[in-house]
């Protein structure tokens, strides 16, 4: 496994003030077309990051019977075996290899130190869990009939499909369930408010931020999310599309990067597939094509 030491650099990096968005935006603005121009000279895919969602205490999302951590990581390293022998000059850089908790900033700086071309992160979708009280039963108090009430706490086991994200700017009231859940693993680590200079998932200002940064990659991400959910969708996959999102893993990224939720682990038809033989084939299969293709559309 790859395992560099910390990037200064992307630790360094202050998550920018308010007032300084328009100035940042500008600068993006003024660099995309010269981006833009440096995939069309000779460009070649020569190193991808995978990387396997959560890992160690970062791993309470779960189905019926496995964890998304253990799902994402199964389904990475198939992927990454599979492009070793699909595609034999391209490097293969995993973020986690085994059980263990990788900070979201350090994902990034592994494929930002090794000058990666792409970066894809593998996760399972979850539904959020509602709380809702149910009468149970009746009782009299001093000649009334009172119901009696439990608390229950159920999810969604019927939501199923896929989706990939890239990182952008949604609107501030829509900063959803899978983006703070996504997100929250910030502060699963010890000195999170150094890493992201006061950064809090919960507050909607901040996705302005994370999503400016990562613009200049934004059109090549996209293309390629859209290839990921196009192979999805060949085999028959509900697709739930292609979003942008400001997800901090993905913010920093020096080069196209995309999340993909690779089925509902919440329900349990899709918790099975997801962990059946069949299922890890098809879904690296599917991933493996969209790579392929990306890299037949960006080299020629």
């Amino acid at each position: 496994m790859f395992n560099p030491k910390r990037s200064k650099l992307m630790k360094n990096i202050p998550l920018l003030r308010a007032n300084v968005i328009l100035i940042l935006f500008i600068s993006i603005i003024i660099n995309i077309s010269s981006v833009n121009q440096a995939f069309t000279q000779e460009y070649k895919i020569k190193t991808i990051v995978i990387d396997a969602g959560h890992g160690g205490k970062d791993g309470s999302t779960r189905g019926i019977f496995s964890t998304e951590k253990d799902v994402a990581l199964k389904t990475a390293l198939h992927l990454g075996e599979a492009i070793k022998e699909q595609m034999k000059d391209v490097k293969v850089i995993y973020t986690r290899s085994t059980d263990e908790f990788i900070p979201l900033y350090e994902r990034i700086a592994i494929a930002n130190n090794a000058k990666a071309d792409l970066f894809i992160s593998i996760h399972c979708n979850d539904m959020p869990v509602h709380r809702s009280t149910v009468v149970t039963g009746y009782k009299k108090i001093k000649g009334k009939r009172v119901p009696i009430t439990e608390t229950v706490y159920r999810k969604s086991t019927s939501t199923r499909g896929v989706e990939t994200f890239v990182s952008g700017m949604g609107r501030m009231n829509e900063q959803d369930e899978v983006i703070k859940r996504e997100n929250a693993a910030i502060f699963l680590e010890d000195n999170y408010k150094e890493n992201y200079e006061g950064f809090d998932p919960n507050n909607p200002e901040n996705y302005i931020i994370l999503s400016l940064m990562k613009n200049t990659f934004r059109t090549q991400s996209l293309k390629l999310a859209k290839l990921v959910q196009d192979q999805y969708i060949n085999v028959g996959r509900v697709d739930r599309g292609v979003q942008e999102k400001s997800l901090a893993v993905l913010a920093r990224a020096g080069m196209p990067a995309i999340l993909t939720e690779i089925g509902f682990i919440s329900n349990p038809e899709e918790e099975n597939y997801m962990n059946s033989e069949a299922g890890q084939h098809e879904i690296t299969a599917c991933l493996l094509k969209a790579i392929q293709n990306y890299r037949k559309g960006i080299e020629g």
